[in-house]
């Protein structure tokens, strides 16, 4: 039945193995502290201990700098297996003391299999673990040398915590002078919390304070709920020299519980029990808590993503107004047109002389056929400013809103400073895109004429105006509207698209020449869109490799692990 309860485990922790918090969203550094140190736990301790639960024995000494936990360790086992001194820290790499009988098991790295072992005479190299073998130590039990829980040194801070959790027993080591600062007391408030097996040292305590500090550190310990855990109270001594063992008469009461603990097999697997126990409950907690926060990483990357989206449907929203707004009928294209069509009496002429219109423009296409290229060219030209105009707005859109959200900046820092400035323009390929988008949409207007030309009422007139003067008239046609222009501009423009449209309309059939308009710019603004969804890509190409899995699927592989904890073997 255990085997279930480890695949349970197991499986939990293949749902930890993805990244959960990539970006910077709410309190991420605590999230992701969290985040390690479960999956610490889980390798470390839980997972090794649920598959031999009748492996020796870990105590961690561990408390804080200058507490004399190496002192302590060389005098339990009774010989010097770990250096202590005057200089902080002094415990720059773990070491673990077993009896040969035991050695195995942590050699092979069941236990803390992150970190690489050392044997042999020395200290260990910082980020190793030193296994030292003594037959001074009973079977059944190994004690740990920890680093400093408050070390200057960052990392010795996170070993020690790592050690901690990877234990059997705590022993805390404390003085007279430390035994009420904060940061032990964190230490033991998550050994309530986890309900870890806990044995606490009070050491160098002076000979008339031995009664008074006792009490108020029993009473500490009430207090924080944590009653009843057994205290061994060291007094100060003066050693003979700054590495001396304390006297063994000193340390025989910790030995002794220790030494029962290794030697009754029931005494041990309680210990065993109650820490395992405890590190399961809090799985409860520590998990739900973490999936909430994957939660909120998946909103922040969506939010991203939905910057991105309202950018380019912004630059999209422009792009039609663009279309409409009659810009595109100035300038050179104005220009063109009048090339194209003459000037004089022929606005003036149009309720009455359509017939000479269409006669007009079927001589100058005939005979000069350049101003028709001309056209073409200009609008085309006028077409892809204003695609890039359009790509160059929304990028910068995006970019200005990702970078007003902490969890955007933090993607765009990682992306680096010349990325960034390349996303906040169009992309150095879109004007090629552009023109041939364009083009291609010409090439569609053109045949949309040459098929409704085809028909048998019109296909003499359509014949008159020829294709690609039909054509430009359709492509004039879906700029139709003259907002954002003044002055002369907008008797030009207008004139334009009103006589464009009164053209078509003596040809096809006011009806077919708004079904043509239609679908001339329904065609433009599908290819504009399909450019703007790649440049948006650019975007959204970074949130890829971000997306943090259903934090659902996380909840039910804690949930199947408490369902499964009544399996704990006796």
């Amino acid at each position: 039945m255990a085997d279930e309860l480890l695949a349970a485990l197991r499986s939990l922790r293949s749902q930890l193995e993805h990244d959960l918090f990539p970006l910077a969203i709410g309190d991420v550094a605590a999230d992701r502290r969290a985040l390690k140190e479960l999956r610490g736990q889980l390798d470390d301790y839980l997972l090794p201990r649920l598959a031999a639960i009748d492996a020796p024995l870990l105590a961690v000494v561990g408390g804080s700098t200058g507490a004399g936990k190496s002192t302590l360790v060389n005098s339990l086992v009774g010989t010097d297996v770990t250096v202590p001194g005057v200089l902080r820290p002094t415990t720059l790499a773990p070491t673990l003391v077993a009896n040969p009988e035991d050695a195995s098991w942590f050699t092979a790295a069941h236990v803390l299999p992150g970190l690489p072992r050392v044997t042999g005479v020395g200290s260990g190299e910082p980020g190793t673990l030193k296994i030292v073998e003594t037959t001074s130590l009973p079977e059944g039990l190994a004690l740990l040398d920890a680093p400093d829980i408050d070390s200057v040194v960052i990392a010795n801070r996170e070993l020690a915590a790592q050690l901690l959790a990877a234990a059997d027993l705590w022993l805390f080591v404390t003085t007279a002078s430390r035994y009420a600062d904060e940061v032990p007391w964190g230490f033991l408030r998550i050994a309530r919390e986890r309900s870890t097996a806990l044995g606490i040292i009070l050491q160098r305590v002076p000979a008339e304070a031995l009664d008074p500090v006792s009490k108020d550190l029993r009473r500490l310990l009430g207090a924080n709920g944590l009653g009843g855990t057994p205290l061994f109270v060291i007094p100060e001594l003066i050693l003979p020299q700054e590495n001396a063992r304390l006297p063994e008469t000193v340390v025989r009461p910790v030995k002794e519980w220790l030494a029962d603990l290794s030697a009754d097999a029931k005494a041990r697997g309680e210990v065993v029990r109650q820490t395992l126990a405890g590190a399961l409950d809090s799985l409860s907690v520590r998990v739900p808590v973490l999936a909430d926060a994957a939660d909120r990483q998946r909103l922040g990357i969506g939010e991203l993503r939905g910057m991105a989206e309202r950018s380019y449907d912004v630059g999209m929203s422009g792009f039609d107004e663009g279309m409409r707004d009659g810009s595109l009928l100035r300038g050179e294209v104005l220009a063109r047109w009048q090339d194209f069509i003459g000037t004089g009496d022929l606005m003036r002429s149009l309720e009455t002389r359509v017939g000479w219109l269409r006669d007009r423009i079927v001589a100058v296409i005939t005979g000069r056929p350049a101003p028709d290229r001309q056209l073409r060219t200009a609008l085309e030209s006028g077409v892809e400013s204003l695609i890039r105009a359009t790509a160059d707005g929304a990028a910068e859109r995006a970019v200005e809103s990702w970078l007003a959200t902490p969890s955007g900046r933090d993607l765009l820092e990682r992306a680096g400073v010349a990325a960034a400035g390349r996303l906040g323009r169009s992309s150095q390929g879109l004007a090629g895109q552009a023109a041939t988008a364009v083009r291609d949409w010409q090439g569609y207007v053109l045949d949309l004429v040459r098929s409704e030309g085809a028909g048998k009422r019109s296909s003499a007139r359509a014949a008159s105006f020829g294709v690609n003067g039909l054509g430009l008239l359709l492509m004039l046609a879906v700029f139709a509207s003259t907002g954002g222009l003044t002055g002369i501009e907008i008797g030009i423009a207008g004139g334009t698209s009103v006589l464009s449209q009164k053209l078509l309309e003596a040809v096809f059939g006011d009806q077919a020449v708004r079904t043509l308009t239609d679908r001339a710019r329904a065609d433009l603004r599908a290819r504009v869109r399909s450019l703007l969804d790649g440049e948006e890509a650019r975007f959204t190409a970074l949130l890829e490799g971000l997306d943090t899995p259903d934090s659902g699927a996380l909840r039910v592989a804690a949930r199947a692990v408490q369902e499964r904890k009544r399996e704990l073997p006796a």
